[in-house]
């Protein structure tokens, strides 16, 4: 594994179905001392993280971990307000504008355990980055 390798926790610690990868954040560094976990907003700059981004967040649909790769997948809703302006629009837009090579999304589902969570997704981040 290159070293540098940084990883963008998304999640919302006051909804139960969006802060599970909040919630692993302590386990994951402790798993993974060699990798950066930083917990981040949709609000914050996220084009000054790079341009090959490596994402956790909680998806919505999906019943086990998965990995996209392809931000063409990301569903997108009409922007009305700030509050419509969330993280797979900023992805897109960062691309588009030539910010953005790539990004790798590890999708936590809405509805899976802690422990669950935790061990897929530690299984994902070896088979990707080791």
């Amino acid at each position: 594994m290159k070293s540098g390798v940084k990883f963008l926790v998304f999640g919302n610690p006051l909804v139960d179905i969006d802060k599970t990868p909040l919630l692993l954040l302590n386990r994951l560094r402790k798993e993974f001392p060699q990798i950066e976990f930083k917990e981040f907003d949709p609000s914050e700059n996220l084009e000054g993280e790079g341009r090959d981004l490596n994402i956790i967040d909680t998806i919505e649909g999906i019943e086990n971990v998965v990995l996209f790769t392809d931000i063409g997948l990301i569903r997108t809703s009409r922007i009305f307000s700030l509050h419509d302006f969330d993280l797979g629009y900023s992805l897109k837009l960062l691309k588009k504008l030539g910010i953005l090579d790539s990004v790798r999304i590890f999708g936590v589902p809405m509805k899976i355990s802690q422990r669950d969570a935790l061990s897929q997704l530690s299984e994902l981040i070896r088979k990707e980055l080791f």
